[in-house]
């Protein structure tokens, strides 16, 4: 019913650019423990986050990150309502906790807002929080 893909290009230029930093600094002045702790980490994070697909299908909503190993499930009879918002800029991006519920980000400030049938809440980051609006609605009706 509906999937969408979005990159988080600054996400991957950060992260790639401290890679390339940290991978300077282990040349330079050796290949210290704690500079191969952050490197593999921050490896680790450019190849589970790199993007986010939603997709949506007859039973479930489900926010993925990168290839799929980290990800969200929603059962869609359980979704009581959804509505567009903006998070403020420090919300940032990746898995945590607001006061809104959890948020699940690659970029951008844009999201969809869920809110389940037990009251709880979430925020899932996409770049067209319109047709994702319209798709989640469709599919909860």
């Amino acid at each position: 019913m509906y999937r969408h893909t979005q990159i988080g290009y600054l996400l991957i230029f950060a992260l790639t650019l401290s890679l390339l930093t940290i991978l300077f600094a282990m040349i330079v002045d050796g290949f210290l423990p704690i500079l191969l702790t952050i490197f593999f980490a921050l490896l680790v994070c450019l190849t589970l986050f790199p993007s986010l697909t939603i997709e949506i299908d007859e039973t479930k909503l489900i926010a993925k990150f990168g290839c799929g190993i980290i990800n969200k499930k929603f059962i869609l009879k359980d979704i009581e309502s959804c509505h567009t918002v903006k998070n403020p800029w420090y919300y940032g991006w990746g898995i945590h906790w607001t006061p809104y519920g959890w948020l699940y980000n690659v970029s951008g400030f844009l999201a969809v807002e869920i809110k389940m049938k037990n009251n709880k809440k979430c925020r899932i980051g996409t770049d067209e929080p319109e047709k994702l609006e319209r798709a989640i609605t469709q599919a909860i009706k």
